[in-house]
């Protein structure tokens, strides 16, 4: 006899294997002057019903909670600063942070570092709905947290860039 708790476990299963409708890792590394420093993981983008779903797998950052964001250009050099500002395509010209509809599309929910150095708990941004909506920019962990404001200090705060990962332009993984 199949018991309710089975069949609940079974279909739960099933729904979460169908819920990504496609996938792209990016590979993330320390910002350089020039090109990319070393290497600091990979973060996984999933799509879901419920936004993407950003699954860090990253290793040596400095514990705590850091800014993240999707930068505008796809380039990571002189220390980040290559990628520009955060990724804001109806030029709201605002850092109100990952659910206000009136901020930049690129303003993620922050990224926490364990106290080993490694980054592993998913963020989900419902803003973001499509791989493709991202691809061709880049993702950015800035070295202090974020405060989803401009106060006191602009885009929340998050200063220098430390990490950085191009997000190409591919075909996803379904």
């Amino acid at each position: 006899m199949i018991k309710p708790i089975h069949c609940f476990a079974a279909i739960f299963c099933l729904t979460m294997t169908g819920a990504a409708l496609a996938e792209l890792s990016i590979p993330v590394f320390s910002t350089a002057k020039s090109g990319s420093g070393n290497p600091a993981g990979t973060v996984t983008v999933s799509e879901s019903s419920y936004g993407l779903l950003f699954t860090p797998n990253l290793h040596d950052l400095s514990p705590g909670i850091h800014g993240f964001h999707i930068h505008q250009n796809p380039s990571c050099d002189n220390d980040g600063m290559a990628a520009g500002g955060h990724f804001d395509p109806s030029n709201t010209n605002q850092h109100l942070g990952p659910y206000n509809d009136r901020g930049h599309l690129g303003d993620l929910p922050a990224l926490t570092v364990d106290t080993k150095g490694r980054a592993t708990l998913p963020i989900l941004a419902p803003r973001l709905m499509r791989i493709s909506d991202i691809q061709n920019h880049s993702l950015m962990i800035h070295e202090g947290g974020d405060n989803y404001s401009d106060e006191p200090a602009k885009l929340g705060g998050g200063g220098v860039r430390m990490e950085c990962g191009i997000i190409p332009v591919t075909t996803a993984r379904k």
